[in-house]
């Protein structure tokens, strides 16, 4: 794994002025996946509950920049829990908190106005989508200690990360009801699999400085459980959209990102971190499969 990191300041972000680099690579806007993923469960929630298309859109649209605010947030708190940590690892130890590119008060300041952005966005929809968003902001500060003190930090990672599935849920038709909530479990085993893919990049620096994961638990064994977990999800889609009241052509969809989904864990090698990053990365294309199948189920 030596070499192996998540710091590639080139692209577009080599174009930015020196300055605003560091923080383009804090919030991990030169990788986007991240919010991709955050925000694809809210996909899912429009896709199947949004009275129309228009509403739909403008939910769309609102959820994509609080998506890209909050996870860009989200790794600014992470990366300062972290930073002594990120230290010694490999993949980690470019980070900009971590190589003393930007300093923790000047983190404190981008996180401030990262948050505003995400506030002034959760304002904009009804009521009890606000009241599910904010009940996120605990378990998303909190979630970094997970892996000091557990094996699993990628179930709590699940619970946060699917949040969007109620919140959107909740955006479209201004309530909760099970379907909301066989989404969000859908979205919590889907995030369990894939993060124990990521995992694997860092399982062996990860053991030298006692970060705990499930690619740890796991080991080689980690094919099955993604696999469970891929299942799970799949299963769990089908009750949502069974709740919602999909057509059968939902169903027929729903084939498709099952079979990118068992593409990831037949592929998957423990041993490789690049490819874990690539089947890490393959889910962006699996979610936006899962939210066509749902507007597919509309027809």
């Amino acid at each position: 794994m030596s070499g192996h990191t998540d710091i590639r300041a080139t692209g577009w972000v080599a174009r930015l002025p020196a300055g605003w680099r560091p923080y383009a690579l804090l919030a991990r806007f030169d990788r986007p996946i991240g919010a991709w993923l955050l925000v694809l469960p809210g996909f899912w929630a429009i896709a199947a509950a949004a009275p129309g298309w228009a509403d739909g859109a403008g939910l769309v649209l609102l959820f994509l920049i609080g998506a890209f605010a909050m996870r860009a947030a989200g790794c600014v708190v992470n990366d300062l829990w972290d930073r002594d940590l990120d230290r010694q690892v490999e993949r980690t130890r470019g980070r900009p908190l971590a190589s003393g590119a930007i300093r923790p008060r000047q983190a404190l300041g981008f996180l401030g106005l990262l948050c505003a952005i995400g506030a002034a966005v959760l304002v904009q929809l009804p009521w009890a989508a606000i009241l599910v968003g904010l009940a996120s902001l605990v378990p998303i500060a909190l979630y970094p200690l997970a892996k000091r003190v557990t094996d699993w930090p990628q179930a709590v990672l699940g619970f946060v990360f699917s949040w969007a599935a109620p919140t959107g849920w909740a955006a479209a038709t201004g309530g909760l009801d099970p379907a909301a909530f066989a989404l969000w479990l859908a979205g919590f085993f889907w995030i369990l699999g894939y993060d124990t893919i990521y995992a694997h990049q860092d399982r062996e620096d990860d053991a030298m400085v006692g970060i705990r994961s499930t690619a740890r638990k796991f080991g080689a064994r980690s094919a099955l459980f993604v696999g469970g977990c891929y299942a799970a999800t799949l299963g769990l889609l089908g009750v949502a959209g069974a709740l919602a009241g999909a057509s059968a052509w939902f169903f027929v969809a729903l084939l498709v990102p099952g079979w990118m989904l068992a593409r990831q864990v037949r592929a998957l090698d423990i041993h490789d971190p690049a490819l874990c990053l690539t089947l890490f990365k393959s889910n962006r294309e699996a979610g936006l499969a899962i939210a066509l199948a749902f507007l597919i189920g509309r027809l």
